[in-house]
């Protein structure tokens, strides 16, 4: 992995590193790219994955930009990497699967779909692929894998157990709505009284996703297109700790409609010791918008719980 260009104009590799995950919501291209451009400019990230994850057919908005994004988050010392869509269904997408690894550049694999492709030269596993223990992770390691991100669901106990290994890094989500499966069939489009084939891309719609309510008015998911994902924001404040002891290279913040240069600067705070969590927590609030906080899966339950005491969580 290239070494990280910090703010100071040095050249260090940190050791808690910040990573901006791929962009799940179908927004316009000009605010995709504007919200690009402002990352390279403006946030604390080390890393920044790009791509399209959720639907092949909203490729084609951001294509003619990905360049020029690509190559000003380059300029601002940011490395990045492609991201493959996590639901791989055509010869056409496996192609293009094999046309990002020809070039050479690192890629996160969403769907093992890639990993014949990608098996030659290094690459990054994605949340999308389940590596809950040692075995899946030393198999992918034999095959070129050199930073797994681990599923949204995986508990710290697990954690701490995937990331003893050393020869490979270990990326876990601390922020964002937490991705929980992918379909074929798009729910978005069923709600709107669409089909998939002719969903004359109403995602577009729902700049945070399309909130989900049970039948007694609980909010407890989102949709978007054919993604379901939890309601409420993952927040890993209070364990960023307990997980730099675990020794996890890389902290993801997933991309939300909120001040994304803001929340970074509050978790490059806490990774860098300047801040307590306990204040974190509250300059955190008032950027998510009233949004609920979540970090069951870490703590062994309900993905929608909210552990206040991190204390009470076996490492």
């Amino acid at each position: 992995m290239k070494n990280n260009i910090v703010k100071d104009g040095s050249t260090k590799k940190r050791a808690s590193r910040l990573t901006l995950g791929p962009l799940f919501f179908h927004w316009p291209a000009e605010k995709r790219r504007d919200f690009y451009f402002r990352i390279a400019d403006e946030a604390a990230f080390d890393c920044v994955y790009l791509g399209e994850v959720v639907c092949s057919k909203r490729e084609s908005f951001f294509e003619e930009f990905l360049p020029v994004v690509a190559d000003r988050l380059r300029a601002a010392g940011k490395e990045v990497i492609v991201s493959t869509l996590a639901l791989v269904t055509s010869e056409r997408e496996r192609r293009a699967i094999e046309s990002h690894a020809a070039a050479g550049g690192l890629i996160e694999a969403n769907d093992v779909a890639c990993l014949q492709a990608l098996q030659k030269s290094a690459h990054i596993i994605g949340p999308f692929i389940n590596v809950f223990n040692e075995g899946a992770r030393d198999f992918l390691v034999r095959n070129n894998a050199a930073r797994i991100v681990l599923p949204v669901e995986t508990p710290a106990h697990s954690i701490g157990v995937i990331a003893k290994k050393k020869n490979v890094e270990i990326e876990v989500m601390v922020f964002g709505r937490q991705p929980l499966a992918v379909a074929m069939r798009c729910y978005h489009a069923r709600a709107h009284g669409l089909t998939k084939d002719s969903c004359q891309f109403v995602c577009s719609l729902n700049a945070d996703g399309l909130p989900v309510d049970t039948l007694d008015g609980q909010r407890i998911l989102t949709i978007n297109g054919t993604q379901t994902m939890a309601h409420g924001y993952v927040v890993l404040l209070n364990e960023l700790a307990q997980l730099q002891k675990m020794s996890i290279s890389h902290f993801r913040l997933s991309p939300q409609n909120v001040d994304m240069v803001g929340v970074a600067r509050v978790y490059r705070s806490v990774l860098d010791k300047n801040i307590v969590p306990e204040e974190a927590m509250l300059q955190l609030k008032t950027l998510t918008r009233g949004v609920p906080f979540v970090n069951g899966f870490f703590h062994a339950r309900e993905g929608l719980a909210w552990v206040e005491d991190n204390r009470k969580v076996a490492s």
